[in-house]
């Protein structure tokens, strides 16, 4: 099944600074960034994983699977899915398309930090790539707007059924 891009990037422009009532707000308990790009990828996908603890999905607060929300288990999820819901392969800036994801990485070696999600490629650099987030809410911020010492692209190539 196709991952509808279009469907992915105007859900970011709806609630980039706002907040979908049918979702909970996890800004409080962490940050809502990855809620956000898990919401994002859903509009785009219209699929979710149920598989227990590895799966991806959203019922409630207290019925979600760790990659609803986790910035490194979204990442695990999209990587490693061959299921349900979205697969994505991990490219260069040069590949990423409207409606991926772009991990970054704030302070030392080893987990990511945020997940925001892309609305415009531009030219496919740092500071062409726009970017769209929770937690610090932004639309058309630019990559290179970021204070990261490393990226990672994500890139939805497909949705399982």
């Amino acid at each position: 099944m196709l991952y509808n891009r279009e469907k992915a990037v105007a859900y970011a422009h709806q609630w980039a600074y706002g907040r979908n009532p049918a979702f909970y707000d996890f800004s409080n308990l962490g940050g809502d960034c990855t809620n956000f790009a898990s919401q994002v990828l859903y509009a785009g996908a219209g699929v979710m994983n149920f598989t227990p603890t590895f799966g991806w999905f959203y019922i409630s607060l207290n019925n979600r699977a760790p990659a609803w929300t986790g910035v490194n288990e979204l990442y695990r999820f999209l990587i490693n899915n061959r299921g349900a819901g979205p697969q994505a392969e991990e490219t260069g800036l040069r590949q990423i398309e409207k409606g991926d994801i772009i991990q970054l990485r704030f302070r030392g070696a080893g987990a990511f930090d945020h997940s925001p999600v892309v609305v415009d490629v531009g030219l496919r650099t740092p500071d062409t790539v726009l970017l769209a987030a929770h937690t610090n809410d932004a639309d058309f911020r630019p990559l290179s707007t970021y204070n990261y010492n490393a990226y990672r692209c994500l890139h939805i190539y497909n949705v399982g059924e």
